[in-house]
C-alpha cells in the first residue's frame, strides 16, 4: 500500500469517488488502482483568502514501486495491527473501577481476551445519568455520585468527545475503528481533529458496554468502590457500596480508571499508605465568544462555506511572569456546562453536539500551575488547592451553582460587570456577575490579562470586550499521581494498576483509552503467569 500525503485539494472537492479524484490530482491511471481511501483531511487556513483542504490518501495498486518514484510525498504504508491477548488460566476475575475512556477499553479488551472483568462505576448508566444532570442544569440537586464527572462514559461523556492527542500508538487506529464500531461516525478515522459529539457518544459507550457484557463481562452501576484487602502487600479482595450494602469481591488484579475527579479515592489511597506524588495542572475560565465571529476571523470570506465545519482553534502564549496561558479543549458550537461533582464547591467544562451549530464557541483558557504554587509537600495538596479554589468560585456565584461570570472588557478595567454585550452566556442553571480576582490566585488573573492580549494579535476579535470569561476551570488533569512502577502496578501494591488520566498517566479521551488497553494487557500478562 502506497500512502501519498499533502495533497492540496479545493473546498468544493467531491470525495464520493476518490479513484476519480486519485486520476485528476495525482495522474495515476484507473486502470492500476485496486483501491484507495482517504486517510487524513484538514483545513489549510492559514491564508484567509485561500483556505483549502490538505488530504492523505492510501492506494493499493499494481507496480507500486514505480508509482512511489513518480509522485512526492508518497512512500509504502503499511497500517498499524493490534491483538488483543488471550487468558487462557481464567482463576479470579479482574475487576475494573471507573467506566470513563480507560475503563471502557481495559474493560473491552479483557472481555475479548476472555476475562470476564467485572467493572464497579460509581455513577449511573448513561440514560440515567443525562437525566440526572439535565435535572441540575435546570436548577435541581447536585447528585454527587452521578454527575458530569461521574457515570458511564466517565467526564468525556460530557464533553466534545474529542479524540485529538500527541500520543503516538499502534492503538489509537484500532481504538478509532472500535468507536466508529459502536456507532462513532466514521470520520473519526481520517478528520485531522476528529470528535463524536456528547450527543452520538451516549449512544458509543452503551454498544460499547453492550459488547463488553456479551463477552462475559459485568458493569456494575451506582457502585462505589471503598476499599481494598491485600495480605503480604498483594493484593486480595476490593470492596463497594451499593444501595447502602457494602460487597466484598476476590480480586488478584485491579484496574484503578478512577478520573481526576475522584478525590475521596485519592483520600483512600493516602490512608492506606498507597504511594501518591503531586503533579501539575492547570487553571482558569472558560471563554466565550461568538461562533459566527470565530469562524470569520478564522476562515475569513470562506466562513460558512458549507464543506467547512464550525472553526476550532489552539492558541498558546509564553508570558513575561513565567507562566503559560494556553487553550484547551476548545468546544466549536458548543456550551459552558456545569462540571461539579462535590456539594459546596463550583467547576465548568465545556460540550459540543456533533453538528456544533449552537451560537457561542467556548474553550478553556488555563495557566499552568504546580506544587511550587500548593503550599505544601503533602501529596494531595493540589486537591486541597483546587477545592479551596472551588469553594471560593461557588460563592461568588452566590452560592447556588451559578457560575461567576465577567464581560472581558470590564475584567480588563477592573470592573464588576453589570451587563452582557453581544455574547449571551450558555452556561446552566445561570450565571452571577462577578469579578475572577473573588476565585482565583492573583498570578492566573494577572496571565489572563496579559495573555488575552498576545492572543487577539493572532486571532482578530479574540480579545473582544464583549467577550465572556466563566469560571472556574479546574479540571483539566489530575493534580495527583498514583505512582506506578515500569509493569503498571503500584509501588506500594501488587496487582493495582492505576489508570488513565486520574492517576496521572493520560490527557484526554484517546490517550486514556490507551492507557487503559495497556493496564489490560499487563492484567492479562499476569493472569498467564508471565
Amino acid at each position: 500500500m502506497i500512502r501519498v500525503s499533502a495533497i492540496r485539494v479545493a473546498l468544493d472537492t467531491d470525495f464520493s469517488d476518490l479513484v476519480v479524484l486519485c486520476e485528476k490530482k495525482l495522474k495515476i491511471s484507473r486502470n492500476k488502482i485496486i483501491s484507495v481511501k482517504l486517510a487524513k483531511k484538514s483545513v489549510d487556513a492559514r491564508k484567509k483568502s485561500d483556505v483549502h483542504f490538505i488530504i492523505s490518501l492510501d492506494i493499493e495498486a499494481n507496480n507500486e514501486e514505480k508509482i512511489i518514484k513518480t509522485l512526492k510525498n508518497a512512500s509504502k504504508y503499511e497500517p498499524d495491527e493490534y491483538s488483543v491477548p488471550m487468558v487462557r488460566k481464567c482463576g479470579t476475575r479482574p475487576v475494573i473501577v471507573g467506566f470513563g475512556p480507560a475503563g471502557m477499553f481495559a474493560a473491552l479488551v479483557l472481555a475479548m481476551a476472555g476475562a470476564k472483568p467485572i467493572v464497579l462505576e460509581r455513577g449511573s448508566d448513561v440514560d440515567k445519568r443525562c437525566m440526572t444532570v439535565e435535572e441540575f442544569q435546570n436548577g435541581g440537586k447536585l447528585d454527587p455520585e452521578c454527575n458530569v464527572q461521574f457515570g458511564e462514559g466517565g467526564a468525556g461523556t460530557f464533553s466534545d468527545g474529542k479524540l485529538t492527542t500527541g500520543i503516538k500508538d499502534s492503538r489509537i487506529g484500532w481504538i478509532l475503528c472500535r468507536l466508529v464500531e459502536f456507532g462513532a461516525p466514521e470520520e473519526i478515522l481520517y478528520l485531522a481533529k476528529p470528535h463524536i459529539g456528547t450527543d452520538k457518544l451516549r449512544g458509543v459507550v452503551k454498544a460499547l458496554r453492550e459488547k463488553v457484557i456479551s463477552l462475559g463481562g459485568e458493569v456494575r452501576f451506582n457502585s462505589k468502590f471503598c476499599g481494598f484487602e491485600a495480605e503480604n502487600g498483594i493484593l486480595s479482595a476490593v470492596s463497594y457500596t451499593r444501595g447502602g450494602e457494602t460487597f466484598i469481591l476476590p480480586a488478584d488484579n485491579l484496574i484503578l480508571a478512577t478520573g481526576h475527579s475522584a478525590r475521596d479515592t485519592f483520600e483512600l489511597l493516602h490512608n492506606e499508605r498507597i504511594s501518591l506524588s503531586q503533579k501539575s495542572f492547570s487553571l482558569g475560565v472558560r471563554v466565550e465568544h461568538l461562533r459566527a465571529d470565530i469562524d470569520r476571523a478564522m476562515y475569513g470570506s470562506f466562513a460558512g462555506h458549507p464543506a467547512l465545519k464550525s472553526a476550532d482553534y489552539k492558541l498558546a502564549v509564553h508570558l513575561a511572569n513565567g507562566r503559560t496561558l494556553y487553550t484547551f479543549c476548545m468546544c466549536p458550537g458548543g456550551h459552558v456546562v456545569a462540571a461539579s461533582s462535590e456539594e459546596g464547591r463550583l467547576a465548568v467544562n465545556g460540550m459540543s453536539f456533533f453538528p456544533r451549530d449552537a451560537e457561542n464557541s467556548n474553550s478553556a483558557l488555563l495557566v499552568n500551575v504546580g506544587p511550587e504554587d500548593y503550599g505544601s509537600d503533602h501529596p494531595l495538596a493540589g486537591m486541597y488547592f483546587q477545592r479551596d479554589l472551588e469553594e471560593k468560585a461557588f460563592i461568588a456565584g452566590g452560592s447556588d451553582y451559578s457560575a461567576p461570570a465577567s464581560v472581558l472588557g470590564d475584567f480588563m478595567n477592573g470592573r464588576v460587570s453589570e451587563n452582557f454585550g453581544k455574547v449571551k452566556p450558555s452556561y446552566r442553571p445561570a450565571v452571577k456577575f462577578a469579578a475572577p480576582e473573588e476565585y482565583l490566585p492573583d498570578f492566573v488573573c494577572q496571565s489572563l490579562k496579559d495573555g488575552i492580549k498576545e492572543m487577539g494579535k493572532k486571532i482578530e476579535g479574540f480579545d473582544d470586550s464583549d467577550t465572556l470569561l466563566i469560571g472556574i476551570e479546574s479540571r483539566s488533569s489530575s493534580p495527583v499521581r498514583i505512582d506506578r512502577g515500569d509493569n503498571l502496578q503500584s509501588i506500594s501494591l501488587v496487582g493495582l494498576y492505576p489508570c488513565g488520566e486520574g492517576a496521572g498517566y493520560a490527557g484526554g479521551i484517546v490517550s486514556a483509552a490507551v492507557d487503559g488497553m495497556k493496564c489490560a494487557e499487563a492484567v492479562c500478562r499476569r493472569m498467564e503467569g508471565n
